[in-house]
């Protein structure tokens, strides 16, 4: 079964990510969690970088506040998909600090970018990710878009 790595910057991260882990939890995928910062734990970042397609992970999710360079970094040394979720910290600049410098990316080093304190829809594109090639997953994911679906559809007032 594919494995999601996730990481983020700082524990207070946690509650954004927590939206990830969750969905992840709910389509069966398994996951690790871990604090991993670009700019105080460099040295670990860089070990879980070069080598999370050798831990068996899939695909990553780095969420990061601030500066949020730890999603970009993930991708320059990693050669899976990474998702970025930016973070809107206390010391952030509305969170646009964290958006332009996750989704501002050079030729050559992409990365997956949801909205603002979008954990559970990084959660969701990792499950898409496993889901092209993994028709378990696959299935949880078409019955969520249609429960999706029928949940607006009830909610309607026609």
């Amino acid at each position: 079964m594919a494995k999601v790595g996730i990481i983020m910057g700082s524990k207070s991260d946690l509650p954004i990510m927590q939206e990830a882990i969750d969905i992840l939890n709910e389509f069966g995928i398994q996951n690790d969690v871990d604090i991993v910062s670009a700019h105080r734990t460099p040295e670990k970042m860089m070990k879980y970088g070069e080598n999370a397609h050798k831990n068996g992970y899939s695909v990553i999710i780095a969420g990061a506040g601030g500066a949020a360079h730890l999603p970009g970094m993930m991708a320059s040394l990693t050669p899976l998909p990474v998702i970025g979720v930016p973070i809107k910290s206390r010391n952030s600049i509305d969170g646009w600090d964290s958006i332009l410098s996750i989704l501002q990316m050079p030729s050559g080093v992409p990365v997956g970018t949801v909205a603002l304190n979008g954990g559970k829809n990084a959660g969701i594109l990792a499950a898409e990710i496993i889901g092209s090639s993994n028709d378990e997953i696959l299935n949880k994911l078409l019955k969520f878009k249609e429960d999706l679906k029928k949940k607006v559809l009830n909610d309607s007032v026609k």
